[in-house]
């Protein structure tokens, strides 16, 4: 059996650590760095931060929320993987998703399948794109931060993104109720963009999470029968637009490695890769 120096769940005294170490790959850390900035390493994270240092140094964190997060330094994430699967089967599976950098979530699924399996879905490599500077296709003019008493036109729209994307619907959960207060959220914050035309959604996109440094693109969608028209490149090159200029100078997002169109698309827009995530989906 594999052995591994213990995590342990961090607190306010390892902020500075946590910082130092999401601050090495500030794109990949995005989903956690963005939770640490506003709420810290204590109680107000929402969720438990495990870390594993090696003597003084912070090598990997893993956030265990609604989706299992784990990033590390480069070299220490099979170390990483033992530490975090030892806590995690001993709290058992609450996250609906682990995702994030592929070399830190292939050795934690691997130890985890046994227990936890099986997945609803591996996605083993999604390349980590991003982008830092103007679009190369011309945004969308059309598309615009959505507003409060838009919610119910954009709903449906989202929940059909998350039922092509994800494989099953949002409403299967609550009635859909923690989906909605997701988006309602979303909205509020200004953090969901959309070109609603007569009362119906052409395209939409969220900024699914925020740091300084960085901020990832998610839930984009295209209206099925306005797919082929350019209309999401020229949608993404929106959000890209107005994300740089009012959130995070870098903009990211994750692909399945299968959907060539997408990335295409993507590339046109000026995104490149700068790292490959995965995602194991229950």
């Amino acid at each position: 059996m594999l052995r591994s120096a213990s995590a342990r769940v961090l607190d306010e005294d390892d902020e500075l650590a946590v910082r130092e170490l999401l601050a090495t790959d500030p794109v990949a850390a995005c989903m956690v760095a963005g939770r640490v900035e506003v709420h810290g390493t204590g109680a107000a994270l929402g969720a438990p931060l495990w870390g594993l240092y090696s003597g003084r140094q912070l090598d990997a964190v893993c956030l265990a929320g609604a989706n299992l997060i784990p990033f590390a330094r480069p070299g220490t994430e099979l170390a990483a993987a033992v530490a975090f699967a030892e806590r995690a089967r001993r709290t058992g599976r609450r996250c609906s998703t682990v995702v994030g950098p592929a070399a830190a979530v292939g050795p934690l699924w691997e130890l985890l399948a046994p227990s936890w399996g099986p997945a609803r879905e591996v996605r083993a490599r999604q390349p980590l794109m991003a982008i830092e500077g103007p679009p190369a296709v011309p945004a969308e003019p059309r598309v615009r931060p959505v507003r409060r008493d838009q919610l119910d036109v954009l709903l449906p729209a989202a929940v059909a993104m998350f039922t092509e994307e994800v494989g099953a619907s949002p409403l299967r959960v609550d009635g859909g109720a923690g989906y909605r207060a997701r988006v309602a959220e979303l909205v509020r914050s200004g953090l969901a963009l959309a070109w609603i035309e007569d009362g119906q959604v052409l395209f939409k996109a969220d900024i699914g999470a925020v740091s300084r440094e960085a901020c990832q693109l998610q839930g984009v969608w295209v209206a099925p029968q306005w797919r082929g028209r350019g209309i999401g490149q020229r949608g993404t090159a929106a959000v890209v637009e107005y994300a740089r200029t009012a959130i995070a100078p870098v903009v990211s997002l994750y692909v399945n490695d299968y959907n060539g169109a997408a990335r295409a698309a993507y590339t046109r827009v000026g995104f490149t890769q700068v790292g490959t995530f995965a995602s194991i989906l229950f």
